[in-house]
């Protein structure tokens, strides 16, 4: 078995021709563009709040977007193009956000001005902080900054204890539910009835849904486990593998429903199963958190974690698939109503799809993942990449039916990038293999 088809092709490519294709609209358009509109060469970072053209809304910048920036210059100085300027890119966006104190008890403000000064307290959740360790334990990869490894620890064992330990942290209130108990049969996705209701004629009742203290949250264990997973290839540490561990461990056990055999977004706080409508969402976390899995599994050798999580990537393509528009779904408001999302589709959700597919490809050549791929991959090349409208880039949120739109306020430029890249390398090593499975699990 190899991982392209009896005519050696993948997606209806040859691998060097589906790797050129990577290498493009990483080198070609992506990163022209954030060198003249986004990377501030003056101060520092990221100033990613621009239009299709590059012109610039404002100057603030973000601390998640500082933190995934320092990762993306860092991972393509690392691992695709040891360019000196990448790394001086790196660098200045690391000054800018140590100046920031990351290892203070408290999290890191949501924004900052161009120059770096506060705009507003500390977020309430974590995601920026951890983007910035996932940032700097890549950017101690590069010659002299090694020491930034234990920066990035820090980070992310303050951020765990927060997690565990912050009264009130991520609380979600009671209060009206946002679903309206329907009148009659509720309709879903495709119009098929999805649940009852008990209102009286021509009223809507509003439900009282419980709140959920300090939940559990599949995107929270989803960015700790991306982290510590890259930190423990540098070498081994006991507290960030008991992350590793407890991550895949709450997002497989807990977080999954197997009476959905999906992945649900919230849990309570003991990893419980919420009750109340917020444990009936299902986002796209779900599925990016397996591609993670699905590294973390050949990272440590595990067989078995490889295949449950390469299962759940089918079953989540399958359902979050659109079979009207085609693409994959933002996610379900409601599993037992049958309620979609079907307001948006999102880039990153289609990219982190194709990563996971790509590494089942990589692995075992299964079948199934080789028509996903060739699939997905067909649909995000027809209607994400904006140069059809005369713009650089690629849309990364859209309507259902990825309706352009002239204007937009937002450069993307972590899960973009990071899918050209870790697809490019997966692509390299196929072709290194020459299309021979990587028997990593032999």
């Amino acid at each position: 078995m190899t991982v392209d088809d009896s005519a050696g092709q993948l997606a209806g490519m040859t691998l060097e021709e589906l790797r050129e294709e990577h290498r493009h609209w990483l080198f070609d358009d992506f990163l022209p563009f954030m060198d003249r509109y986004v990377v501030d060469h003056e101060y520092g970072g990221f100033m990613c709040t621009v239009d299709r053209d590059g012109t610039r809304i404002s100057g603030d910048k973000r601390t998640w977007y500082e933190g995934r920036g320092i990762w993306v210059y860092s991972f393509l100085f690392n691992r695709i193009d040891p360019n000196p300027a990448y790394l001086d890119i790196a660098r200045r966006a690391v000054e800018f956000i140590m100046r920031q104190d990351p290892l203070g008890a408290r999290l890191l403000p949501v924004r900052y001005s161009r120059e770096g000064d506060p705009l507003d307290v500390g977020d309430p959740i974590f995601y920026g902080d951890v983007f910035v360790a996932n940032g700097l334990q890549e950017f101690a990869r590069t010659p002299g900054n090694e020491d930034y490894w234990d920066v990035a620890r820090r980070i992310v064992l303050k951020c765990v204890d927060i997690y565990d330990n912050r009264p009130g942290y991520a609380d979600i209130p009671a209060g009206p539910s946002r679903l309206p108990r329907p009148v009659g049969p509720a309709r879903g996705r495709g119009g098929a009835p999805a649940g009852g209701g008990n209102a009286a004629a021509g009223e809507a009742q509003e439900q009282v849904v419980p709140g959920v203290e300090r939940p559990r949250i599949c995107g929270h264990w989803m960015v700790l486990l991306n982290c510590v997973q890259q930190m423990l290839e540098v070498r081994p540490d006991a507290d960030l593998q008991a992350i590793a561990r407890r991550s895949v461990d709450a997002v497989m056990e807990h977080h999954f429903n197997p009476a959905w055999d999906l992945i649900s977004e919230y849990a309570h706080h003991d990893l419980s199963r919420i009750d109340s409508e917020r444990g009936q969402i299902c986002t796209g976390h779900g599925p990016e958190t397996l591609w993670m899995i699905l590294y973390e599994a050949v990272r440590t050798g595990d067989a078995e974690l490889f295949e449950r999580a390469a299962g759940h990537l089918r079953r989540s393509a399958e359902i979050f698939w659109d079979d009207v528009y085609g693409g994959m779904l933002a996610g379900l408001d409601h599993v037992d109503l049958n309620i979609w999302n079907t307001g948006q589709k999102s880039l990153w959700l289609q990219q982190e799809m194709l990563i996971g597919m790509l590494s089942v490809i990589e692995h075992t050549g299964a079948a199934w993942a080789r028509a996903w791929y060739e699939r997905l991959h067909a649909y995000v090349m027809d209607k994400f990449p904006l140069r059809q409208y005369g713009f650089p880039l690629w849309a990364a949120y859209a309507d259902r039916k990825i309706t352009f739109v002239r204007h937009y306020n937002r450069c993307e430029h972590f899960h973009h990038p990071r899918y050209l890249m870790l697809n490019l390398l997966a692509l390299d090593r196929m072709r290194e293999r020459r299309g021979e499975l990587s028997r990593v699990f032999a």
